[in-house]
């Protein structure tokens, strides 16, 4: 029987020039999550990842601590969303990343201030008046996320390895976790917002067929260094 799980990045540059490329703290992240990865797996996983520069730097500097030698299958279904076009689509100031992380700044809460635009760019994105407004819509997004899934469990069940990892985004895991557990865009999109940087979502194969074992297991990181847990 086959695990998979699927880690989210370890924390991106917000507010940079580009986001998609992990922070010094990211990568130390990621090499947490190496090393627990190396006290946990018996055997070398089967490793797939996005494409996105922050999906690959990730699954670096986590097998680095634990599985060198293991090759990576990149595949561009598991990436994420173009979130600075959404979030733009519903605050312009998502095209100026510094000038918003300024504001940001300002904020008593950063992250209630980020919430609260968050919750309203998803909305309009999932809301289905605006579809023709994004490169890719929301029901494209779900349809490709669902996609990469079955067609990863379908190559595990002919494959059969122990473990798999997936090295993806939060969008990525809130969309697998929200068709298992039957949610509405709003309540998926409301898991996006807790899922830490490299979290882990673990999920059980049971012939081809993924069951939910565990959502955004960080404790980890927590006992390595709180300081360390980050979710922007």
């Amino acid at each position: 029987m086959t695990t998979i799980y699927l880690v989210r990045h370890g924390q991106a540059s917000f507010g940079a020039e580009s986001y998609d490329k992990l922070s010094p703290n990211g990568e130390l992240q990621a090499k947490v999550l190496g090393q627990y990865f190396d006290k946990i797996l018996k055997e070398a996983p089967y490793v797939i990842a996005g494409s996105m520069q922050r999906h690959q730097q990730t699954a670096h500097f986590s097998l680095a601590e634990s599985f060198p030698d293991v090759a990576v299958v990149t595949d561009h279904n598991w990436n994420e969303f173009n979130h600075q076009q959404v979030f733009a689509q519903y605050d312009p100031r998502f095209n100026e990343p510094h000038l918003l992380k300024q504001d940001v700044a300002k904020e008593k809460s950063p992250r209630a201030y980020l919430a609260k635009i968050f919750e309203g760019a998803i909305n309009r994105w999932t809301g289905g008046e605006y579809h023709h407004e994004y490169d890719e819509s929301w029901p494209d997004f779900k349809n490709r996320v669902e996609g990469a899934l079955q067609n990863l469990c379908d190559d595990l069940a002919k494959t059969k390895p122990r473990y798999a990892i997936v090295f993806t985004s939060g969008g990525v895991i809130s969309v697998v976790a929200g068709k298992l557990l039957e949610l509405n865009p709003n309540k998926t999109f409301a898991l996006n917002w807790a899922i830490a940087n490299t979290s882990l979502t673990t999920l059980r194969l049971v012939g081809n067929e993924p069951q939910l074992l565990s959502l955004n297991e960080h404790h980890f990181i927590k006992v390595e260094d709180p300081q360390l847990l980050t979710w922007i």
